[in-house]
């Protein structure tokens, strides 16, 4: 009975993975001075500079925008994870305890 139970779990676990890679988050810092895209895996896929809305000359402030922009990212990218696995670990739960994690 163990071994399904585990075994159920790590096949939902690289369920979570596959749809968590499918979650593609787009973020834009200041009016689209820098843009990031990423998965919900926290996997960046792609940055994007405008150097219209930046001096790129200026590393120390190009440097600060991307990991200003990068953090945010990846807050976001956390908030869709931790709400894919929530929904994951409410699925596990026998009936009548899907509250215990105030769900």
């Amino acid at each position: 009975m163990l071994d399904q139970l585990f075994g159920d779990l790590e096949k939902k676990q690289a369920d979570l993975k596959k749809t968590l890679s499918e979650v593609i988050i787009d973020h834009s810092y200041q009016d689209g001075t820098v843009e990031i895209k990423l998965n919900a895996n926290k996997e960046v896929l792609n940055i994007k500079i405008n150097p219209e809305k930046l001096d790129t000359s200026d590393t120390e402030q190009l440097e600060d925008l991307m990991v200003i922009a990068m953090n945010e990212a990846l807050e976001m990218a956390e908030a869709k994870q931790a709400e894919h696995s929530q929904s994951l670990i409410s699925d596990m739960i026998p009936g009548g305890l899907g509250n215990l994690f105030g769900s």
